[in-house]
């Protein structure tokens, strides 16, 4: 049998035709604005969290409303059309492109909180997360609360009109947004919050004002029209345009601004919005509730609403069957065999506890009435309510992260009236099982009568696509059957395109299109989203993912992991090495080498060489994806031999290394700085910029060896306590104070404390430095020897064993698990905050403000909370900036690409040095070089500090 490769889609012919863009439109842009063609940079933009792939002809990066007019303008001249993209996170495919993709998350993000909070002032690059973090100190939140929060931005909030568990049609943008600044395709920039928005509107565009007022005079007149509006958009509806607008606002601009709202990019470009808030709860009570059947949950809905019920989120059988598996699964779903059982999470929320306490009395009285398989306990316990949480928003991506490789996940979701809810849910699984999509699972916001529902498959052939199709319009059926929308709150995008006319008729389905044809006359913003007449539309371009290496390949690319990802604005993201990993695995497949070789070179330094492998993404991955993993992965598959061979031997004699690196380091900074930089810049030249670090004048010089430090430290009658391994950082980087190592030991004394070095401290490390390079026979020569020195110096684990920089003790926790090494690990953060600062008395602020930058291993060891105990010992006030994140230095990745820190703390130290504290503080010897030369302030280990705070007077 002959193997045939598939004919290449859209995005495969994207991939290797973007550098014909027409030059006279490549040149338009590129003075319009920065824009790129080259191949890895449009595979890395093709993939967003929908089911479709699609790969961009150029990529523009916009700073401002004025540069995505000429953008569009240069476009609409050029015969090309325009998508905008920020987060990434849309479901539906309304932010994938074959043509013109313009990048709005980087030059974006500006937040600014007005009215003590009660307003707030955003552009479309800031996530939900990030301007709630500014927010909730003034005790207000946004009112959209959608459950991908930590990466969706403001641009597709606004964009796809989103909601979430507990906004329901009242907090969402179109009632809560404020005004906004739009951009017109014509390159007209209204600013709602003008006063005189009308008549600057109407000045700039007669026609389109003329033609909104016939349209919203013929949808008025109207009465069937009225009539359905107003049926439909009482419930979740982000099904075409929010043609709503029409009968709730009379003047032009603000129609105008809420017809914008869940247009998804096709009628202007949003800059900026200004939101009015919603004011946080902060009491609050929690009950996961398991019901027998499906419909005895669903039946239990009007009943609890009428309690007070703030959210009431529905889980089908399957969801969990799924849950038990989970760690840490809820204690109401474990102890029975799922049959038809169904769950709700229900929520109260107040003010006040007598408001929550008379909210939960009602409640219960109810849920002891209700059919439960079990007696459920409203809690107001925060762990318990994270653990429920966490079940219902971890159901989608365990089970898209489960699939088989090489199938894609299809999420949809629907609304329909709360009292059809029960019988569309049973209509759903019927339809799960005639067209054989198994495991699929029902869930969602049951008090809006909006559920979710996931497919997977590779719908690639007539087969796939077929039973696709075929289960599509059979759902449509039994949604509009019940008076339900197509779509609740991921938008219309590419995927219920062809279904917008069979929900609202042709009348109102010609409305759109005359719409669509005011705002955007010559159809350049992003065709084919929202109004699609091609019945097809749904099933062409759909991601089909080529399996990759399995660190990766369960990889939902939902971009959960971008906002963490230090290397987000100078190369790429967590998504963006797996889809690019992806991309390449498909040109092989397609036959396409040439492509295939291109993208493997670029990924070479985007993919591999600016990778912190900090882990961060980790932390933000809902199938706990860590991308560096893979890079690890590649690093180990690509050592340099002869380099291979050099580590291999500093690894067996680590200790005059390690001496030796300190040595140089105090003669460079004794040395003329420009003669240092230029020696280190012609090794570079000569063997890479990923072997030879740049030095610079930053960098301190070097710190004091760690073999003097062998034996008892501290001071006290009793046994040591710990083992002590001062890390090797700390030994080769010095500063002009004591070195935490010192301050340690002097705070060990003051506690009365004693801990054990172990002999041979000079020849050990954490092995952090061979991991991360890929160097393994290096890295195995030093784990065998921590090891054996551990297990000596711990009694076999009978004593805890501690280091003194927080990525560190993390290496070395690797090192122990790795070989079977049974000892607890500790960084010396938590065990001075646990076991050293109790014993220390009184201490005495030595700061009136600190600053902290914790780091990517404290935040992923738990360690933060003893790091901010520690800088509230020594300052009145500590400050950890909103845009905190990894610093990037990651050992000596900040001094071979100086670049990639300097993008990771662009953010972060500009609000650094607007706080203009008295003191800055980290835990990692490397993350506090990085910071202080990202901001231009001395960051100190805060264990320096409290050593400080705590001296005897003299």
């Amino acid at each position: 049998m002959t193997a045939h490769a598939p004919a290449p889609s859209r995005a495969d012919r994207g991939a290797r035709e973007g550098a014909g863009l027409p030059v006279p439109l490549h040149d338009a842009l590129a003075a319009a604005s920065t824009v790129t063609t080259r191949a890895i940079d449009r595979v890395a933009y093709a993939s967003d969290a929908s089911h479709y792939l699609l790969t961009p002809r150029a990529v523009v990066t916009a700073e401002s409303a004025g540069e995505v007019a000429a953008v569009m303008a240069a476009a609409g001249a050029g015969g090309a059309n325009v998508t905008f993209r920020s987060g990434g996170t849309s479901l539906s495919g309304q932010a994938a492109t074959d043509d013109i993709l313009i990048d709005t998350r980087r030059g974006f993000r500006d937040i600014e909180v007005l009215d003590g909070g009660r307003r707030v002032r955003v552009q479309p690059g800031a996530t939900v997360r990030q301007v709630n973090a500014r927010l909730v100190r003034h005790g207000f939140r946004l009112g959209p609360d959608p459950a991908s929060e930590a990466a969706c931005t403001i641009g597709g909030v606004i964009a796809n009109n989103s909601s979430g568990m507990a906004c329901g049609i009242t907090e969402n943008t179109y009632r809560t947004l404020e005004s906004m600044t739009f951009v017109l395709p014509s390159g007209t920039i209204v600013d709602t919050a003008d006063p005189d928005a009308d008549r600057h509107l109407a000045d700039s565009e007669p026609d389109l004002v003329e033609g909104l007022r016939a349209l919203q005079r013929r949808v008025r007149s109207n009465p069937a029209s009225v009539a359905l509006i107003e049926r439909q958009f009482a419930m979740k509806n982000t099904m075409g345009y929010g043609i709503n607008a029409f009968l709730d606002f009379e003047s032009p601009a603000q129609l105008l601004a809420h017809l914008i709202i869940g247009s998804e990019g096709t009628l202007a470009f949003v800059a900026e919005a200004v939101y009015r808030t919603v004011p946080i709860h902060s009491r609050i009570a929690t009950a996961l509730t398991v019901f027998r059947t499906l419909d005895d949950a669903t039946r239990a809905l009007p009943a609890l609403l009428e309690t007070g019920a703030a959210t009431l989120e529905l889980m089908d059988a399957t969801s969990i069957r799924v849950g038990q598996s989970f760690a840490d699964a809820p204690a109401a779903i474990r102890g029975f065999e799922v049959a038809g059982e169904a769950a709700l999470l229900v929520e109260y929320q107040a003010d006040d506890d007598d408001r929550l306490a008379e909210l939960t009395a009602a409640g219960a009285r109810l849920l002891g009435e209700l059919p439960l398989l079990a007696p459920a306990h409203l809690s107001t316990d925060a762990s318990e309510r994270a653990t429920a949480w966490k079940l219902r928003k971890g159901l989608y991506t365990t089970v898209a992260g489960a699939r088989p490789p090489g199938t894609t996940a299809l999420l949809e979701d629907i609304v329909v009236p709360v009292p059809s809810l029960a019988a569309t849910c049973e209509s759903l699984q019927e339809l799960f099982t005639r067209y054989d999509y198994r495991d699929s699972v029902i869930f969602g916001h049951a008090k809006d009568g909006n559920i979710h529902f996931m497919l997977t498959d590779r719908f690639e052939g007539d087969a796939a696509l077929g039973r696709l199709t075929g289960f599509t319009e059979a759902m449509v059926d039994v949604v509009l059957d019940a008076g339900g929308n197509l779509k609740a709150e991921h938008g219309t995008g590419r995927a219920m395109a062809p279904y917008v006319r069979r929900q609202y008729g042709d009348e109102l389905y010609d409305v759109m299109r005359a719409l669509k044809a005011l705002c955007d006359p010559r159809r350049i913003l992003n065709p084919g989203v929202i109004i699609d007449d091609d019945p097809t539309a749904h099933v062409r371009d759909i991601k089909l993912a080529e399996p990759i290496e399995e660190e990766a390949d369960r990889c939902v690319e939902c971009g959960y992991c971008e906002p963490v990802c230090p290397s987000k604005d100078v190369t790429l993201t967590p998504r963006q090495r797996i889809v690019t990993r992806r991309a390449i695995a498909r040109a092989r497949v397609a036959g396409d080498e040439q492509l295939a070789r291109e993208l493997e070179r670029d990924y070479d330094y985007a993919g591999v060489d600016t990778c912190a492998v900090d882990g961060m993404c980790l932390t933000a991955c809902p199938v706990l994806i860590n991308t560096g993993a893979l890079v690890k992965r590649l690093r180990r598959e690509q050592q340099n031999p002869v380099l291979a061979a050099g580590w291999k031997a500093a690894a067996q004699a680590w200790g005059p290394v390690t001496r030796a690196g300190s040595v140089a380091l105090t003669l460079a900074d004794r040395a003329p700085a420009g003669a240092v930089r230029g020696a280190t810049s012609v090794g570079r030249a000569l063997l890479g910029a990923d072997t030879v670090p740049e030095y610079s004048a930053d960098l301190p010089g070097g710190g004091p060896g760690r073999r003097r430090r062998e034996g008892e430290l501290g001071a006290g009658s009793g046994e040591p306590v710990a083992v002590y391994l001062p890390a090797c950082v700390n030994s080769m980087f010095g500063g002009d104070g004591l070195g935490v190592t010192e301050a340690f030991a002097r705070l060990l004394e003051r506690a009365g404390l004693r801990v054990l070095v172990p002999t041979g401290i000079e020849s050990m490390c954490c092995s952090t430095p061979w991991t991360s390079k890929g160097y393994t026979a290096g890295r195995a020569v030093m784990a065998e020897r921590v090891s054996r020195i551990v297990r000596e110096a711990s009694r076999d684990g009978e004593l805890l064993v501690l280091s003194d920089a927080a990525s560190c003790t993390e290496g070395f926790a690797h090192i122990f698990d790795d070989q079977g090494v049974a000892v607890r690990t500790e960084d010396v953060v938590a065990f001075t905050a646990r076991e050293v600062l109790p014993r220390l008395g009184e201490v005495s602020p030595v700061a009136t403000s600190l600053v902290l930058h914790p780091t990517c291993s404290s935040t992923q060891m738990g360690l933060n909370d003893a790091l901010r105990a520690l800088g509230e010992a020594v300052a009145e006030t500590v400050t950890v900036p909103d845009a905190w994140g990894c610093c990037a230095f990651a050992g000596d990745r900040g001094m071979l690409h100086p670049e990639l820190t300097a993008s990771a703390t662009a953010a972060e130290a500009a609000e650094v040095r607007a706080i203009g504290a008295d003191l800055h503080a980290s835990c990692n010897r490397t993350c506090e070089i990085g910071m202080t030369r990202a901001t231009g302030r001395d960051y100190r280990h805060v264990v320096e500090l409290l050593e400080e705070a705590t001296r005897p007077s003299l």
